[in-house]
């Protein structure tokens, strides 16, 4: 049986203009298939090669799969159903299967607008899709499909969504297959060397109201340190590797392990072979600070720190456990141990104004990291903040959910506003950048590093490529008038995912309620135990005498 996987032809202007990133699912999904036995898969990376629908088409003709699979976020949705809409038309007979956070929690969206998608794979995929190819080889998809965890699809009109399957336990048990990927194309532009995202751990025991992944993950899971390393001594010696990112929300908090991981990454000599970055939290930079050398001797060189908002507001509206003051301090530690540091803003909820906006710049130049970055808000529809923000939330033409395009209609001022401001910000921070830090600070690796940053801003701010800028017509201040989002308002949520929505709020609602009145019963009885110990002092009893 021929499978095809398909990385969606996506592309915003954000995080990509550091250079070409690899797919890491299809690695991970294609080892858990070759292990059960099914070995046959192709993978065809529309994302990287930039590949039109007749080019899919092409290719998919000349495969002739029996199974086509493609995942999403949220921006990238539009293009994965497309995919598999063009998968049903020169496939017609292969089952299309989508994956991915954003299918997993809008599968009734998803099912209602792109009919043509055979089964959603909800959650982490590894296990669900083996089970699922599995029924599909053995000719029982359709009998037995009601059985397997995790899967969601249309019968005869109903949305049907079994149970969820269960969060991956071994995860050192997946062996990803990296050979599928086309290592020549993934470079990291301020080291112009190939880039991977392993990742160490899955899932994060905090509950930032912004943010989708503890609700994916679910229940946080640590791998074994040393088998992290082994997969990435793989990815040096056989795929030439010389920059890897962790793709785990904040691998730092188990401290141990993260230790354990730097420490077998040195007896293996690898820091001088390959360097790498993390996203990480303020909170855990102060826990370690006397550990940052090891991790810096390790060949981290690079920690992205969502210090998120300056105003405390926001930081407290976003559950963050953090303060500004430390921000400037973590910041300060990691400078010191010769670690780059990034700075992330979040702005453009809507209470946004000028002054905030100017806030976070002064904060930027204040705690000086090496690089900033300023991402518009974006309200992931299946997030606590997304229910909460309720008819503030205007646009639901998801491809413009990217950090990149402002979602949310600040009081204060227009979305053109708001975009002008913030590229108000990034020409004053990396101008002084670019004269007066990049050129001069430090030598040898600091100073290539940096000046490769500086190139991958250049080389896409040059292509109007940098923030969507060109594809919305914005050419600095002098046109801000013109500027045009494009969002397509015919895009809506579906009825059903609306229902289901409105279903959960009301079981929300009614949790809220019984827990109040557990509340009061507690506090009622309380008093009235208290009334009765009262009144037995008064008659010259004592609390001993209540108790027995």
């Amino acid at each position: 049986m021929r499978l095809v996987l398909i990385h969606p032809n996506y592309h915003s202007g954000g995080a990509e203009i550091a250079g070409n990133w690899p797919p890491a699912w299809v690695a991970y999904i294609a080892g858990s298939l070759k292990t059960a036995g099914f070995d046959d898969i192709h993978f065809i990376d529309a994302m990287t090669n930039d590949m039109s629908d007749d080019e899919v088409a092409l290719r998919l003709r000349e495969l002739q799969p029996d199974v086509v699979g493609t995942t999403s976020i949220t921006p990238s949705i539009y293009k994965a159903e497309r995919l598999l809409q063009l998968s049903k038309q020169v496939v017609p007979d292969a089952l299309t299967v989508l994956g991915g956070v954003h299918a997993t929690f809008m599968y009734k969206q998803v099912l209602s607008e792109a009919p043509w998608v055979d089964v959603i794979v909800r959650g982490e995929g590894e296990e669900i899709i083996v089970e699922l190819i599995r029924a599909v080889h053995e000719g029982r998809y359709f009998q037995d499909r009601r059985k397997i965890k995790g899967l969601a699809f249309t019968d005869e009109g109903e949305i049907v969504a079994t149970p969820a399957a269960s969060t991956v336990k071994n995860l050192d048990g997946i062996t990803p297959d990296w050979s599928l990927l086309e290592w020549e194309k993934y470079i990291y532009v301020p080291l112009n060397t190939r880039v991977a995202i392993p990742n160490m751990a899955r899932g994060c025991p905090f509950t930032c109201s912004f943010c989708s992944q503890w609700k994916f993950w679910r229940d946080y899971r640590v791998r074994d340190p040393k088998a992290v390393v082994d997969e990435i001594e793989t990815l040096v010696n056989d795929h030439g590797v010389g920059f890897f990112i962790l793709a785990d929300e904040e691998p730092t908090i188990n401290k141990r392990k993260f230790t354990e991981f730097c420490e077998e990454l040195i007896a293996r000599g690898l820091p001088d072979k390959v360097k790498w970055g993390i996203n990480t939290r303020v909170t855990d930079i102060m826990r370690d600070k006397k550990d940052l050398w090891l991790w810096r001797k390790a060949g981290l060189v690079h920690v992205s720190l969502g210090t998120e908002a300056a105003a405390q507001m926001k930081l407290d509206l976003f559950n963050k456990e953090t303060k500004v003051a430390e921000n400037k301090e973590a910041i300060r530690l990691l400078r010191e141990a010769d670690i780059f540091t990034e700075a992330q803003f979040i702005v453009g909820l809507d209470n946004e104004t000028p002054e905030t906006l100017e806030e976070t710049y002064r904060f930027a130049r204040e705690w000086n990291p090496d690089l900033a970055n300023w991402s518009m808000y974006t309200p992931w529809p299946f997030t606590p903040l997304f229910q909460e923000l309720g008819d503030k939330v205007e646009v639901f033409d998801f491809e413009k959910y990217n950090f990149v395009t402002p979602i949310m209609k600040p009081d204060a001022m227009d979305r053109a506003t708001l975009l002008d401001r913030v590229m108000h910000n990034y020409r004053r921070f990396y101008m002084i950048k670019a004269l007066f830090h990049y050129p001069w600070r430090g030598t040898g690796f600091r100073r290539k590093y940096l000046l490769g940053c500086l190139k991958a801003f250049a080389k896409a701010g040059f292509a109007r490529t940098f923030y969507d800028l060109g594809k919305v017509g914005y050419w600095g201040p002098q046109s801000k008038e013109k500027v045009d989002f494009h969002f397509d308002d015919t895009r809506q949520i579906a009825d059903a995912q609306m229902a289901d929505w409105e279903a959960m709020a009301d079981r929300k609602k009614k949790a809220a309620e019984r827990k109040a009145a557990v509340r009061d019963q507690v506090k009622a009885e309380k008093a009235r135990l208290a009334a009765l110990q009262a009144e037995a002092r008064a008659c010259g009893g004592s609390d001993q005498q209540m108790e027995n």
